[in-house]
């Protein structure tokens, strides 16, 4: 490296060395600005692990003024019986999972699809059928090992498969694609 040139006002020259250590800090503090800007509100759970989750599409119940989906507010979910799974994932050790049935949540809005379409806080988007929620008892899990699933770690809900009952077909990457966490909506459809 060039020892720096100083000009006659005492500031050192611009060498191209020093333009691109500009550079680099500049680019810097721009990353750096973002991955300190605030988190959306919808990507936030309360304090208390909120729950929340909309429904929509090919539902015969509603409960939004537009009559086009059905909330559940953190009461109507709790309201709903809790079931736990005992599973393992790829993303967790074995652990037991508390939550609503898929069923209960399905019954509940009274869909009449054969597909769900998932929706999660960061706009992952995954499909799984309908018949899932019977056949495997799937559940909306909004606790693991007794703890509330917060955003940090799959809350507020995370869609559980007993995996560990059903090895050949839910493991993999089909398998793996129809867990889906941090869940804020369902779309039903036909």
């Amino acid at each position: 490296m060039q020892d720096p040139v100083v000009r006659q006002d005492g500031r050192q020259k611009d060498r191209p060395v020093y333009r691109e250590r500009r550079r680099f800090m500049a680019a810097l503090a721009g990353w750096l600005a973002v991955a300190a800007a605030p988190v959306p509100e919808t990507a936030l759970a309360d304090s208390d692990g909120a729950l929340q989750l909309d429904v929509n599409g090919e539902v015969r119940v509603t409960n939004n003024a537009a009559h086009t989906a059905y909330h559940f507010s953190p009461q109507a979910l709790l309201k709903l019986p809790a079931h736990s799974i005992v599973t393992s994932t790829n993303w967790t050790p074995r652990s037991t999972f508390t939550g609503v049935l898929l069923s209960d949540v399905l019954s509940t809005v009274g869909a009449y699809g054969t597909q769900i379409e998932i929706h999660t806080i960061d706009d992952y988007t995954c499909v799984v059928p309908v018949a899932d929620a019977a056949r495997y008892g799937a559940v909306l899990a909004y606790e693991m090992n007794g703890k509330r699933l917060k955003v940090s770690n799959f809350g507020p809900l995370f869609l559980i498969y007993p995996r560990d009952q059903f090895p050949m077909e839910l493991d993999g990457a089909e398998g793996d694609a129809k867990f889906a966490w941090q869940i804020v909506s369902m779309t039903i459809k036909p």
